[in-house]
């Protein structure tokens, strides 16, 4: 049974300089929440309670964020904001939280091996913050399956526009007699739209062997002189056992992208319109808002 998920966190938020400067972006707020625990939420709905974050240096908000805060709880304790406390609480509460620090940001494959002591010899979950995945379309359950069912690995995919894929990696796939789990025969990071074997693109959500990190151990740092994550599935592709097959699962869901700033901007939009407490109000003053700066126009 899978019970394990890791979550890198240790990137340096370039793309949102200067706010990242001293605030991990995934502590960036998306309506209510830090981006961060959106992602942590999914893991837990899907039953991966146990949950280790690969951090680095100026991360140390995350760890708070899901501590508990004893000095806060006791003040809102005592001025009745019971709703703020179970807010709070539940953070705290969610998982088994569990830390390690990626020492220099040599990419996700990198740090998705520094989880290789506390994951031992199991399957387990690898979720990126960048992608928030719509609880009410929840793709770790079905990937759950496809690995109960195949074994090996499955990394979910989702299909993009040709112009689009050069920001993923692709898969070469073929059908299986599921029309949303397909077999992945080769995978390639970044490809131009006329390089990319598909247009079905790899989404932040994957179900590994443990067989990644013997993988993980001798892939060769690849594009951006980074060690690609890709690169180290794409071995496992070729496998018929340890570790592989690799099987997708197509999500078709709604999905939140929350890792460049114009994306985010759209994300936190989306998510807001959507809240039953602030959707309504909120979704009326953006269309006042948007109408008036066309007529001003």
């Amino acid at each position: 049974m899978i019970s394990k998920a890791v979550i890198p966190a240790a990137g340096l938020g370039t793309r949102f300089l200067p706010a990242t400067k001293a605030t991990p972006k995934e502590m960036l707020p998306v309506v209510d929440k830090p981006a961060i625990q959106y992602v942590v939420e999914e893991a837990v709905a899907a039953g991966l309670r146990d949950v280790l974050m690969v951090t680095g240096r100026n991360k140390r908000a995350l760890e708070d964020h899901f501590d508990k805060n004893a000095e806060l709880e006791d003040l809102l304790e005592k001025s009745g904001r019971h709703d703020l406390l179970a807010a709070i609480r539940h953070s705290s509460d969610l998982a088994n939280m569990h830390y390690v620090r990626q020492g220099d940001p040599r990419g996700l494959g990198d740090a998705v091996l520094t989880a290789a002591d506390h994951v031992g010899n199991e399957a387990f979950a690898v979720l990126l913050g960048d992608d928030l995945i719509d609880s009410r379309d929840p793709i770790l359950p079905r990937m759950i399956e496809v690995h109960e069912r195949f074994g090996g690995s499955v990394i979910a995919l989702m299909e993009v526009a040709n112009s689009e894929i050069s920001r993923y990696g692709a898969a070469a796939i073929s059908v299986t007699e599921d029309a949303d789990v397909v077999r992945v025969n080769d995978l390639v990071e970044k490809p131009s739209a006329a390089e990319a074997p598909s247009n079905f693109a790899v989404l932040g959500r994957y179900l590994l062997a443990p067989e990644i990190f013997e993988s993980l151990r001798t892939t060769k740092p690849g594009r951006g002189g980074e060690v690609q994550l890709t690169d180290a599935i794409q071995v496992l592709a070729k496998r018929a056992d340890k570790g592989g097959p690799v099987h997708g699962v197509i999500f078709r869901g709604r999905r939140y992208d929350t890792g460049e700033k114009l994306s985010y901007l759209q994300s936190v939009v989306r998510m807001a319109c959507e809240q039953s407490d602030l959707g309504p109000e909120f979704t009326e003053w953006l269309k006042t808002y948007i109408s008036g700066n066309a007529v001003s126009k």
